[in-house]
């Protein structure tokens, strides 16, 4: 997997060190990646539209309406 080089602010950092801390995670790296792989996996799931609210749908004929 190719490396990508980001720089971070001192919010960005520390929002990674919170996050590694909470998830036990070995490094500020693997936080940083757990944290872009759930936002991929949050974007793919919004764009096939997994997790929306489905209704069912009533499969009565329509009434013609006279023009």
């Amino acid at each position: 997997m190719p490396e990508h080089t980001i720089t971070l602010t001192d919010a960005d950092c520390t929002l990674i060190e919170r996050v590694q801390q909470q998830r036990g995670l070995p490094s500020l790296e693997a936080a940083a990646e757990w944290l872009v792989k759930a936002r991929l996996r949050r974007a793919a799931r919004t764009s096939t539209g997994r997790g929306r609210a489905l209704y069912l749908v009533d499969r009565q004929v329509a009434p013609v309406v006279p023009q």
